[in-house]
């Protein structure tokens, strides 16, 4: 099938890409090392999600909200899996509007459902160094999961007229996509429809979500860190700091990528597309294969529980 369509017809599929100027040795070299992450992501946070599931020692808030990352993780690894793979294994480039549409969905709605999950993680490590005595009864397991289900319904309705607003467009320009997988800020370039309106939403749910999220994480730490500062025992001290660590590594890798991907492709109109490629991987592959890594090396309690269980 040709790459670039006649600006006469309408587009029924998109073309995905890989790594440009590496098709002779993507196959091998890109593949084998894609499937390695997907496999460590995919069981890393399915050990942890047993693990607390079956060890009723650690349903607690900060557990429960580890959990709700490492679902949040499992499902950006599943919602990617079939096109990146399609294309290094199997070589499979098309892909169909309505697929790539509830694939931006899943990948949209589910980065914004992580993002408020490390919101709430902050407020859990704020509530157990403000006031550890009454951590407990104030982050109950009733009102984790009420918390838990805001922050799906939360990514489910900002991120759900993406697709509803891309599927009334006409798709009649070039038809190759420069990712592995359908990104909005992509997709809508492709559309030869007035985008304003996808332009200014998109920047707008941008600013609600990563922006604010990441401001009030933020202050949480700030809050978190006049709190440590104030207390005398450097034992205790190092202590508190300590129950923060594994979280500020998932707020890093999280937010980090994100950020750049947003400057780029707002303002970065001159920079490298290998440099946007790459950012777009690390970007969804690198969270949720680091962070159960990173929890379970950090946690003494969890890993002692996850080799009990093995």
């Amino acid at each position: 099938m040709s790459a670039v369509n006649d600006t006469k017809f309408e587009s029924k599929v998109f073309l995905l890409t890989g790594i440009p100027g590496q098709e002779d040795v993507q196959n091998l070299w890109i593949s084998l090392p894609l499937c390695l992450m997907y496999v460590i992501s995919i069981l890393g946070n399915s050990v942890i999600l047993f693990v607390i599931k079956t060890d009723l020692s650690l349903h607690e808030p900060m557990y429960m909200f580890l959990s709700m990352l490492g679902v949040t993780d499992l499902g950006l690894s599943i919602a990617t899996i079939p096109t990146i793979l399609g294309i290094y294994l199997f070589n499979s480039r098309e892909i169909s509007l309505d697929a790539c549409f509830t694939q931006l969905f899943f990948i949209q709605s589910l980065h914004c459902t992580e993002s408020s999950v490390l919101l709430l993680m902050a407020f859990d490590r704020f509530i157990a160094i403000r006031d550890p005595l009454r951590y407990t009864s104030i982050l109950t397991l009733p009102r984790i999961a009420k918390m838990g289900l805001v922050c799906v319904l939360r990514g489910v309705a900002l991120m759900l007229p993406l697709p509803l607003l891309l599927k009334r467009f006409r798709y009649c320009r070039v038809n190759v996509l420069s990712h592995s997988y359908c990104m909005h800020q992509e997709v809508m370039k492709m559309s030869c429809s007035d985008i304003r309106v996808n332009n200014i939403y998109g920047l707008f749910i941008t600013v609600l979500t990563v922006g604010f999220d990441s401001l009030l994480i933020f202050l949480s730490y700030v809050m978190i860190l006049k709190t440590v500062l104030s207390i005398a025992s450097q034992k205790e001290f190092l202590r508190a700091l300590n129950t923060c660590v594994s979280h500020f590594c998932a707020v890093l890798l999280f937010y980090t990528p994100e950020f750049s991907l947003t400057l780029i492709h707002r303002f970065g109109k001159g920079s490298s597309p290998l440099f946007q490629i790459v950012l777009g991987y690390i970007n969804l592959l690198v969270p949720p294969l680091i962070n159960p890594i990173v929890y379970s090396v950090k946690s003494k309690y969890l890993r002692s529980r996850i080799i009990r269980v093995f």
